[in-house]
């Protein structure tokens, strides 16, 4: 594995510390579990250090198992594509604008992720971006800002609706994330690493996003 994608794994195993704790500390009350995919719909658009160690995962599945992974990040940009025909290659969401992608998202919520499998698990679990291990608690920052539970079925749970936010560093993992996207976007695309650019989880499926 490349070093900047082991090292931004190995910082995101402290969200997936923080989930555990809080399952531990709450027995029964948290819904998450494999083949739950509520949550697993629609565009998500992802960072260079997201980036880089999404590929690394994609590069353990069987061939034929990434030719259908490959399939489906297709099909998914060419709906994004029909609904914003000015977008394409490298799929980089600045060039379309964060509005623009939000309502895109909107548009296609209902779309699974294209590493999905047909049980509803996501086929590159452990390379699994950010954004995937932020969703499905409410956060309490170390700055004391909070980040609501963006569960698309949390009602359907009250005890878990009910949570409060629990508490976590995210300042320190942004501290982290800093090095990773430049090691990461250096990696990718060459020098000057772009850090700010991001493009989405369906471009790294299909091969799209370099």
């Amino acid at each position: 594995m490349h070093p900047a994608a082991a090292a931004w794994q190995e910082a995101l195993t402290r969200l997936d510390r923080w989930f555990a704790a809080a399952e531990a500390r709450h027995p029964g009350v948290i819904p998450c579990r494999a083949g739950c995919s509520a949550c697993c719909h629609g565009p998500f658009d992802i960072s260079a250090a997201d980036t880089l160690l999404l590929r690394e995962g994609l590069s353990t599945l069987d061939p034929a198992v990434r030719t259908h992974v490959r399939e489906r990040g297709e099909r998914l940009l060419a709906r994004m594509r029909v609904l914003a025909p000015q977008w394409g290659p490298p799929w980089d969401v600045s060039a379309l604008g964060d509005e623009a992608f939000d309502q895109l998202a909107d548009q296609l919520a209902a779309e699974p992720c294209p590493l999905l499998d047909d049980a509803g698990q996501c086929r590159v679990y452990a390379h699994r971006p950010l954004v995937c291990r932020l969703i499905g608690l409410p956060m309490l920052t170390a700055g004391g800002d909070v980040l609501e539970n963006a569960c698309p079925i949390q009602e359907q749970f009250p005890g878990y609706h009910a949570l409060d936010p629990l508490a976590f560093d995210l300042e320190a993992l942004e501290d982290v994330e800093l090095a990773a996207l430049e090691a990461s976007a250096l990696a990718l695309w060459g020098t000057p690493p772009d850090l700010t650019r991001e493009t989405t989880i369906a471009a790294v499926a299909a091969g799209q996003e370099g």
